[in-house]
């Protein structure tokens, strides 16, 4: 792989479409991926922009979340990773290139989506941390259903729960806890300013986050806390052929972008740096797009 400092065309420096159908049960594991994002693995160098911060990343198996532990243990951040049971191996993973970075990696698996795991989540990363000053809410779920009939209750229902109320219930617990300087991050999504009709409920809730965010901004800059969204279009992530769109559809991600490509994880990774470092100090209520071309508006 070229080196993501070499000067290079953007639209051939990573895999293009089309892509072998992959479809798996969700959530997933990125070890399954054909080809495998490149969450940072070896191609993000940090310069210790983190030194001695603590942070929290739920979803930080795999995805976004797990380049933004990479990049953060390499800018000298301790971080605790949120992430389902089933995605163990992956966790693993990312813990262990966290301890190899030379910063202490915890990890905690449990279900956002339930208020007392969502609730223990935050006090448990606090403990094991010794502190908490960077919150990084990225956990999703998206399951693309064809038409609204198809969008069952029970989809609203969890779909809600994972993407905005364990929002609300995290950031409930760790402000208290959280020291002037702090961070707060959300992935928020281009499906907050474009919906695609199959994503109804999780485009629902990405523009919920995107108004929870700016909300929440103007609050907590009163106490000294930054709050801010990133909003990803088509990346390589395992969400996608983990049902998060139909499996005819994955053999041609991204393709739509100006790149001709989806963006990998590694790509949002400097954006999560500089919203949770100092460098970030007059940013807060910010929605930061990354969508291939496409802008947020």
């Amino acid at each position: 792989m070229t080196d993501r400092f070499t000067m290079q065309d953007p639209r051939h420096q990573y895999p293009a479409p089309p892509f072998p159908r992959q479809p798996q049960s969700p959530p997933g594991l990125v070890s399954k991926m054909e080809p495998l994002p490149d969450h940072g693995e070896e191609s993000y160098a940090g310069f210790g922009r983190l030194t001695g911060r603590k942070a929290l990343i739920t979803g930080g198996d795999s995805g976004i979340g797990r380049a933004a532990a990479i990049a953060f243990a390499r800018e000298g951040a301790d971080v605790a990773i949120n992430f389902l049971p089933s995605e163990q191996e992956d966790a693993q993973d990312v813990i262990s290139l966290i301890e190899k970075a030379g910063t202490k990696g915890v990890a905690i698996a449990g279900d956002v989506s339930d208020e007392k795991f969502s609730r223990s989540l935050v006090r448990q990363a606090i403990k094991e941390l010794g502190g908490l000053d960077i919150l990084v809410v990225n956990a999703a779920r998206q399951q693309t259903r064809p038409t609204v009939e198809e969008v069952s209750s029970d989809d609203f229902d969890r779909t809600m729960k994972t993407n905005l109320y364990a929002l609300h219930w995290i950031v409930q617990e760790a402000v208290p806890h959280l020291p002037p300087g702090a961070s707060i991050i959300t992935t928020a999504s281009i499906q907050a300013f474009e919906p695609s009709a199959g994503l109804l409920d999780y485009a629902t809730t990405k523009a919920g986050i995107v108004a929870y965010t700016q909300a929440l901004a103007s609050q907590l800059i009163e106490r000294g806390i930054r709050v801010n969204a990133v909003a990803p279009g088509p990346f390589w992530t395992v969400l996608q052929p983990s049902g998060g769109q139909p499996p005819e559809k994955v053999e041609n991600f991204g393709k739509q972008s100006a790149f001709g490509r989806p963006g990998q994880p590694v790509e949002l990774a400097p954006i999560y740096v500089l919203l949770a470092s100092q460098e970030g100090s007059y940013l807060t209520g910010e929605v930061f797009g990354a969508t291939g071309g496409k802008g947020v508006t």
